[in-house]
């Protein structure tokens, strides 16, 4: 198999350019009865490399899932860019079922995402329908099934989704994104509604697709222990911003912005107490001036940016869109006067 170290300078670049590159994006909504715009994602620069799992990473509600829409070309961007391998995203209608046989969604919970009254092939074959394959569908339903762990597929043809147990269902959606070959995937709290014994075997699962496919993947999810098992960098999303970013190592080793060290405290096996955050997240529509952490950052609340001489800035002056090159990135005036 040719190796890195054997290509020529063109396409060792080329192998290392993103496959899908996000610029600047912005979304808003019409905010409700005569409120402002909700600003779900205020500035995002976010790249995917091709074999490269990135974790995207939040609590509930700070626009995380409709980044990742977006990404799909199921949300238009109000402004902003979206390429994939190179090219713009088109919004025509014949561009964007090109698009999506190449980018597949994987959802969190598998008994929603699968018709009951479908059996398991049908399930897999939907995708190749839509896409109107001219080739073996029996063969390409099985190969899915087979990459995605359910052996000998044959078995699983004619069973119908409540025959089948968590574990095995999310095994159906995943054959249901690999039957159109995609080059990226993006999955959305992928283990979330499974038991803790298979969670691990889906992770596994996800992996061993990277490394036989070369496929890339987004995976969407609240769970930093998650994101350490299965990323390669990861992106730690606050009220419509990127705040931090970086390989996952560098990251959940050594986080620098107050947002990720509260949510990797929390872990079962992190060291001291955990950080607990004062009030809910901002509404969208009403973003706060300065760091839009600042009105629950524990860093401001103990006095430490008062006397690192930054607790003004917090307050008042608004950080920078991070950008999507690479390298650790954190998006924090307390942060930037430790470094």
């Amino acid at each position: 198999m040719t190796t890195e170290t054997t290509l020529e300078p063109a396409a060792r670049a080329a192998a290392s350019a993103p496959l899908l590159t996000a610029s600047d994006l912005h979304i808003t909504f019409p905010g409700r009865r005569g409120a402002d715009p909700a600003r779900a994602v205020d500035g995002v620069d976010l790249d995917i490399r091709r074999g490269e799992i990135v974790a995207l990473v939040g609590e509930s509600g700070c626009g995380k899932t409709t980044l990742a829409r977006s990404l799909l070309g199921l949300v238009a961007p109000t402004s902003g860019r979206i390429a994939f391998d190179g090219e713009p995203l088109s919004y025509r209608s014949r561009a964007l079922k090109a698009y999506r046989k190449r980018v597949q969604l994987v959802l969190q919970d598998p008994s929603g995402s699968l018709n009951p009254r479908h059996t398991v092939y049908e399930a897999v074959a939907e995708g190749l329908r839509i896409h109107g394959y001219g080739g073996d569908e029996r063969a390409a339903v099985g190969e899915a099934l087979s990459r995605a762990g359910l052996r000998p597929p044959e078995r699983f043809f004619l069973r119908y989704p409540h025959e089948l147990s968590g574990g095995q269902r999310q095994r159906v959606v995943i054959a249901g994104a690999l039957v159109l070959e995609p080059e990226l995937i993006v999955a959305d709290e992928p283990v979330a509604s499974l038991d803790a014994s298979v969670r691990g075997e889906i992770l596994a699962l996800l992996l061993r697709l990277r490394e036989e496919l070369g496929l890339s993947a987004l995976v969407v999810t609240h769970d930093l222990g998650l994101a350490w098992n299965i990323a390669d960098r990861v992106a730690v999303m606050y009220l419509g911003r990127i705040v931090e970013t970086g390989a996952v190592e560098d990251v959940l080793t050594a986080p620098q912005h107050p947002y990720t060290q509260a949510l990797l405290s929390v872990l079962p096996e992190a060291p001291g107490e955990p950080v607990v955050l004062t009030g809910e997240p901002p509404d969208p529509s009403r973003v706060p001036s300065g760091c839009r952490f600042h009105a629950r950052c524990q860093i401001l609340a103990s006095g430490e940016a008062e006397r690192a001489g930054v607790a003004r800035d917090c307050r008042t002056t608004d950080l920078p869109v991070l950008s999507g090159a690479g390298g650790t990135q954190v998006a924090c005036h307390w942060a930037a006067v430790r470094s």
